[in-house]
């Protein structure tokens, strides 16, 4: 699966704009924006999907094959 690259500037936007809420603590605020990027983008990047080819040699059980599988 392709990763969702609108749904990611959503997320940003949406931390963005609860950021923007907390004027009384700047500290807080501030670990609030970074938590909430980190977490936008980590949910971004485990969203892909990983294809990959296998080729093995030398051996009579050398195999070929692909595989596909989530980002963890």
């Amino acid at each position: 699966m392709p990763l969702n690259k609108p749904l990611l500037v959503t997320e940003i936007v949406n931390v963005l704009k609860k950021a923007e809420q907390n004027t009384s603590n700047k500290n807080k605020a501030q670990l609030d924006l970074a938590k909430g990027l980190a977490n936008a983008i980590e949910k971004y990047v485990r969203s892909g999907t990983v294809t990959t080819s296998v080729i093995t040699a030398g051996s009579a059980v050398a195999q070929t094959g692909t595989g596909t599988g989530a980002i963890t």
